[in-house]
């Protein structure tokens, strides 16, 4: 989000109400959304038009079709409710943006929801239309989503109900409110999603004790104080994502996923990621590999006097400790490995293929040929977009047209820690990954010296996914699992890619669907799956457990002769900001 160069020079022109400034601001605001958007899908309608010429019957039809549903439309403006013409579009239940009651009850808003509606079917209805190829098709469907979710009426101060009547109650204060969050945010680059005096790592997230018992240029290893009186021989060494801060995983106490590891018994460490300064920006995935994954894993081992581990690597950190343990020299130390939301197979990356093709991934390489950094605030628009009416259209409405302060809500505010990446890892991620799929042929990548071959890994593996993951598709999670060479049990939380993962016990919340053996397709799979009500984790739980080495006195001293507590958990590195 760029900073309005002429903000100021509005807020200072006589006579200029609140909600002038306002929708000047929020065009802004759209305009820089857009920008963002991939640079080879801005101009789609075009491309759309150019491809429905040679329809020309088909085009006729559909717009025969939505010509009397508009006229339909138009002459029910002045009925009431009840006269309102059947057959109409309305939203899904998963849409909240319309459940104001003034959308059904008052004509002129009724009419505006319809209206936005049937041309959203329109767009769709013609896109899909069009003769083009599957692949340009989705790109289309993502970015003409883009345009149509945010030119949707609820985006306007003069056409959502909600703002005129919480502004004509408050006098105008709430548009005066909502200019201030508008400005504040335009001048720092982002939209607030969650209060953010609220949160400080440290102080109430990130806050169960241990220490960091060892660090290099680009990460730290904690180790953290047991919480049972007997813990388990073997360790759990915890490999997060590092697009952003590891705390994901320790929250507050009541959703720490660390914390309840700690409570089951087991011995935790966990690798915290560098944000990445500039002289990190040359830094590769094989760096990643050996100083983020292979040399904790080795100190790991050696405090814990095991012979043997578990691992655990949610999203990109899967993939990245895959990819370690694909090169491991002694693989029989891994007890077991468990992946949370992890993609090995890239065959199927959903909506943000949109963002990836041959020429943005040749700009990357060039651009960071010599290094440099990948701005995380830059990869966090990137999938704030993929879900854009929850995760900016939302805040828009919230925070700029109601004038509202965002609650308080520790997943978004980690989700806005957002972290830099070195530009070459980005860039070899990105065309190994997402772009050629590298990682799941055999011996085609090479990684300190040897061959990746993930079929190699004949460890059991736990496997999480989540049904409504919008960054890992569950299908490809349950493909990816294939690669493995072991005994895999697969796992299917309800929920997106975050909350289904951060689910503990306690709250009783949501549901995981099992089943048995293992199923040719991710289809056949879920059509014998069986629905298990509340939380995964003691399901986890218990097969890590039986993985764990028997259970001895818990050892309160943290460290070893050879690796000496360096400073407390959190660590230094999770408080280092994004540029």
């Amino acid at each position: 989000m760029s900073t309005p160069q002429d903000g100021s020079r509005i807020a200072q022109e006589p006579g200029v109400d609140p909600q002038s400034e306002i929708q000047a601001l929020l065009e802004r605001l759209r305009r820089d959304f857009v920008s963002r958007l991939p640079e080879n899908n801005r101009v789609p309608l075009e491309e759309l038009l150019a491809a429905l010429a040679g329809e020309p019957a088909r085009v006729a039809e559909i717009h025969d079709h939505y010509y009397r549903a508009y006229l339909a439309l138009a002459s029910s403006l002045l009925s009431a409710p009840a006269g309102c013409p059947p057959g109409l579009p309305e939203p899904v239940p998963s849409d909240h943006r319309f459940e104001s009651p003034e959308w059904s009850e008052l004509s002129w808003f009724r009419y505006l929801k319809h209206a936005y509606l049937l041309h959203s079917a329109w767009l769709k209805d013609l896109l899909e239309a069009a003769p083009l190829a599957e692949e340009r098709k989705r790109r289309l469907r993502f970015v003409v989503r883009q345009y149509v979710d945010a030119l949707a009426p609820t985006n306007f101060p003069a056409s959502n109900p909600e703002v005129i009547r919480l502004a004509a109650e408050s006098r105008g204060e709430s548009l005066a409110a909502g200019l201030q969050h508008l400005r504040r945010d335009l001048a720092r680059g982002r939209i607030e999603m969650s209060a953010e005096s609220a949160f400080e790592v440290g102080r109430n997230v990130a806050i169960t004790p241990g220490a960091v018992v060892y660090q290099n240029p680009i990460a730290q290893l904690i180790q953290y104080t047991p919480r049972a009186a007997r813990m388990r021989h073997r360790p759990l060494i915890i490999i997060p994502p590092f697009i952003n801060k590891y705390y994901i995983l320790d929250l507050q106490p009541e959703n720490s996923f660390v914390r309840y590891a700690l409570e089951q018994g087991l011995q935790v460490f966990l690798v915290s990621w560098r944000n990445v300064p500039p002289e990190l920006g040359a830094s590769t995935w094989e760096d990643y590999v050996r100083h983020g994954v292979l040399t904790p894993f080795d100190v790991a081992l050696d405090i814990a006097g095991a012979d043997k581990a578990n691992v655990l690597g949610f999203c990109v950190g899967g993939t990245l400790l895959t990819s370690a343990l694909s090169v491991m020299e002694r693989p029989a130390r891994v007890a077991g490995l468990t992946l949370l939301a992890t993609m090995l197979d890239f065959s199927d990356v959903g909506d943000i293929a949109a963002y990836v093709d041959e020429d943005f991934v040749r700009q990357c390489e060039v651009s960071y040929r010599e290094g440099g950094l990948m701005p995380g605030s830059v990869v966090a628009s990137a999938f704030a977009s993929l879900r854009a009416n929850e995760l900016v259209w939302h805040f828009v409405i919230n925070n700029y047209l109601k004038g509202r302060a965002p609650r308080a809500f520790d997943l978004l505010h980690w989700n806005s820690d957002s972290a830099n990446l070195p530009g070459r890892l980005f860039a070899w991620y990105l065309r190994n990954m997402y772009l050629e799929n590298n990682l799941r042929v055999s011996d085609r990548l090479e990684l300190c010296g040897r061959r990746v071959n993930l079929g190699a890994i004949r460890c059991p593996t736990f496997a999480l996914a989540a049904r409504e993951d919008h960054i890992v598709p569950w299908r490809s999670a349950y493909a990816s699992m294939q690669l493995l060479g072991g005994n895999t049990e697969f796992v299917l939380a309800s929920s997106g890619h975050i909350a289904g993962v951060i689910n503990p016990p306690a709250g009783q919340r949501r549901n995981y669907w099992i089943a048995p053996g293992k199923s040719a397709s991710p289809d056949d799979w879920i059509a014998q799956a069986q629905a298990v009500a509340g939380s995964w984790w003691p399901r986890w739980a218990s097969w890590i457990g039986r993985r764990s080495g028997p259970a001895v006195p818990a050892v309160h001293t943290l460290g070893s002769a050879t690796y000496a507590p360096l400073e407390p958990a959190p660590g230094s590195y999770v408080r280092e900001p994004a540029s």
